[in-house]
């Protein structure tokens, strides 16, 4: 079996076998195929598509490229979820206690920030302390101790993964190999998503759900709004404190609903409850008699962070300054260019242009309104939170031009979840 012989199979629209795909994959990870290989197939691949049988064989290569975590000796269902990402984005912080403290365990692996998203390890590292990248016998000992552990990818989790970025197979192979029963993933649309058009975001969870299933685990979609930023705050350090206070009781009701909608289908398709209602009751359980915000407060400290934040959030990191930015007319918010948000965020250094920026954590917008809102001239908008101001005027202006605001409110508010695929 020859690399070029597979590359001009798919690059004449044939269709590659388990064993093929395995041959491209293994070599690749062995180092053994150049990149300029690699790089023509996925070219193929890109021009030509792949089958659904394709894509599942790449996601199980991959899979199996590395470790796949086996945690038997800890009792009960494995389940995870898993955003495409967006502004704003930090349910994983608060659904993860929520479902650990309900009695499931949590093995969350998780990436960085790029371009105008966070990730969940930069969120995560704004806590003192707070180490993501435990070796695997550490994070088996923390999930067996807590029911809940957040890291990053490491050498020995689908290598596979750091060299192909098709979406797909990439998603899934690394939260298969954490070794899950059940997956709900929370695919973004709109603006300030990765997939734009919904119908972009639905295929995508179709494939992802397919592909999860054809692996023997229960796997469901949600599609939800990322037209706008979820919570009111974007940036790593404030999105912990808003975390904290969903996690209290209170917050923005947008991010308190996802997360509960989230948690109720993870509670469901782990088998803790008989149906999403009775998870959601339960989620709602898990914060009221304060076991979500224990269980947080417990995995800060396994992991090595300042557990005080949980109590006190003012020793997270800080901005040394603000800025308002105000509209120049008054009227109704119609719309928001969501992206533009996570891209002024990452100018002021509250996120990565390239994978190797270093990330300002105090760094943060504060959002005042929302869409069908209605605002005055000169009323407060965003308030940034910054830490230089050698790019705030380019972020300001960004951040001004990104909302729509006309002399009528907008017409029936978009559902925050969309659609659901796989329920």
């Amino acid at each position: 079996m020859r690399a070029v012989d597979l590359i001009r199979k798919k690059r004449d629209s044939g269709e590659l076998s388990r064993e093929e795909i395995e041959f491209l994959v293994a070599g690749y990870t062995r180092g053994e195929m150049p990149d300029y290989q690699m790089a023509a197939w996925l070219m193929a691949v890109w021009i030509r598509g792949m089958s659904r049988a394709e894509l599942a064989a790449l996601t199980e290569v991959m899979l199996h490229s590395g470790q796949v975590l086996e945690h038997s000796d800890i009792p009960g269902k494995k389940v995870d979820k898993h955003s495409t990402g967006g502004v704003g984005d930090k349910t994983s912080l608060i659904l993860a206690p929520i479902v650990a403290a309900g009695g499931l365990t949590v093995p969350m692996i998780s990436g960085r920030g790029l371009g105008h998203t966070g990730g969940t390890l930069d969120k995560l590292e704004a806590i003192p302390g707070f180490n993501v990248n435990l070796s695997l016998v550490e994070f088996l000992k923390v999930l067996r101790e807590c029911g809940m552990g957040l890291i990053g990818q490491t050498a020995e989790i689908a290598p596979a993964d750091k060299k192909i970025g098709l979406i797909c197979a990439s998603i899934m192979s690394k939260k298969l190999a954490e070794g899950i029963d059940a997956l709900v993933l929370d695919v973004k649309t709109g603006s300030g998503a990765f997939m734009k058009k919904e119908e972009d975001s639905v295929q995508l969870a179709e494939v992802m759900v397919e592909t999860g299933k054809r692996m023997g685990k229960k796997v469901v979609a949600l599609i939800t709004d990322m037209d706008q930023p979820l919570g009111r705050m974007a940036g790593h350090s404030k999105e912990v404190w808003e975390s904290l206070e969903v996690l209290k009781g209170r917050g923005p009701a947008d991010l308190r609903e996802l997360s509960l909608e989230l948690s109720a289908w993870m509670f469901f398709l782990g088998e803790r409850t008989k149906s999403v209602e009775e998870g959601r009751r339960l989620a709602e359980t898990m914060i009221a008699n304060r076991q979500a915000i224990e269980k947080f407060r417990q995995g800060i400290r396994l992991q090595g962070g300042d557990e005080r934040v949980v109590d006190e959030p003012e020793r997270l990191p800080q901005a040394r300054f603000r800025a308002e930015v105000v509209p120049a007319t008054a009227g109704y918010i119609r719309a928001t260019n969501c992206e533009h948000f996570g891209t002024a965020l990452a100018m002021l250094g509250g996120g990565r242009e390239r994978k190797e920026d270093k990330i300002d954590h105090a760094v943060a917008l504060e959002f005042h309104k929302n869409i069908g809102d209605r605002v005055e001239k000169n009323e407060k908008l965003v308030t940034i939170h910054y830490s230089s101001d050698a790019k705030l005027a380019e972020a300001k202006n960004l951040i001004a031009t990104s909302y729509v605001i006309g002399e009528r409110a907008p017409g029936e508010k978009r559902p925050l979840v969309r659609r659901i695929i796989g329920g």
